[in-house]
């Protein structure tokens, strides 16, 4: 529990938007890791076992009549918040510039809403391998779909969250190159 309590609280909350929500559901989760031990034959890693119990868990709670998605709770932040405007230099001291410090946050603000946007199942496969870094068979595993089928989600999902994330690129680093194909008018 102690080794996998905060990837486990993670998920959940990445699938639940609710820190109490999420709390419940991990609790739930090894609960029910710890009463079905004896039947876990080792096909997968523990992490996958686990990991599939917090998404069906996650899927029935979010099906339950009456529940919305919540926002996470942003007033965790607001001290973080605070702390910049008592201190103004505070950003200078590690390193960071200002200007950089508010791009960034504008950056994980637009890529929170285009994950957000996907389809649960794109969803899920970003954060397992770009987050929780499971390889193809243990995201195949959690989500009990081929090998085939995850690869052909993350494809999409990646497609997709390219599309929604165009406009960042443009602004941060200005228009997308021409790909070296070269059009008919194009001089050599």
């Amino acid at each position: 529990m102690e080794r996998h309590q905060r990837r486990a609280f993670s998920i959940a909350l990445q699938l639940v938007r609710d820190e109490n929500d999420a709390r419940e559901l991990v609790q739930d989760a090894f609960l029910r890791v710890y009463k079905s031990l004896a039947s876990f034959q080792g096909g997968s890693s523990f992490f996958t076992w686990l990991y599939r119990i917090i998404t069906n868990l996650s899927i029935d709670l979010i099906r339950k009549p009456g529940r919305q998605l919540a926002d996470i709770d942003e007033s965790r932040f607001e001290t973080d918040e605070a702390q910049e405007a008592d201190f103004p230099f505070l950003s200078r001291v590690d390193g960071a510039d200002p200007a950089d410090v508010v791009r960034r946050r504008e950056i994980a603000s637009r890529l929170q809403a285009a994950l957000e946007a996907l389809p649960p199942y794109h969803r899920d496969v970003i954060l397992m391998r770009e987050i929780e870094g499971l390889s193809y068979e243990e995201m195949a595993q959690a989500m009990a779909v081929s090998k085939g089928t995850i690869m052909s989600r993350l494809f999409h999902a990646r497609q997709k969250l390219q599309k929604a994330l165009a406009a960042v690129y443009v602004e941060q680093i200005g228009p997308v190159p021409n790909s070296g194909l070269g059009s008919a008018g194009d001089k050599p």
